[in-house]
């Protein structure tokens, strides 16, 4: 649930002037931690238990919740963390989501380590492969175009 209020939650730490070292390591590991996930880009990451993405994007969304626990106590940010912690609040009792649990909720996160998808589930997991491969062909498509684009003429 923490997912769709993860930007929201980011940019307000980003932003607050009254840090310490604990908050500025938990903010760090919850951007860390994301790019390890393809930035929450891959299909089911949050939603498919068997995606391989799953564990890791519970790794930077608790990250990320612990950010926001973390600014409850920075008198600066105390009422827009409010505001969005009661947004929370109402999304989790509105889905009925408040005691629903992934198999990686009850899993603690140490920002010492970083949580990475394994290759092997990746080619395994069909959603995960298709869209690397699909990001990859676009990402030759585009290369190719340009390099078509800036070659100088034939002579003739």
């Amino acid at each position: 649930m923490i997912a769709p209020y993860y930007g929201r939650i980011i940019s307000l730490a980003e932003s607050a002037s009254d840090t310490d070292e604990t908050f500025r390591r938990l903010l760090n590991f919850a951007q860390i931690q994301r790019v390890y996930c393809l930035w929450g880009m891959m299909p089911g990451s949050t939603s498919d238990e068997e995606s391989p993405f799953n564990e890791c994007s519970h790794a930077y969304l608790a990250a990320g919740k612990a950010v926001l626990l973390q600014m409850r106590t920075m008198k600066d940010e105390k009422a827009a963390v409010g505001d969005i912690v009661s947004d929370i609040d109402t999304a989790l009792v509105r889905n009925n989501l408040s005691l629903t649990l992934c198999k990686f909720s009850g899993e603690s996160f140490n920002t010492a380590d970083l949580i990475r998808p394994k290759p092997a589930d990746v080619i395994l997991h069909a959603k995960s492969l298709a869209t690397i491969v699909a990001a990859g062909l676009v990402v030759i498509a585009a290369l190719w175009l340009t390099a078509r684009a800036v070659r100088p003429p034939p002579y003739p």
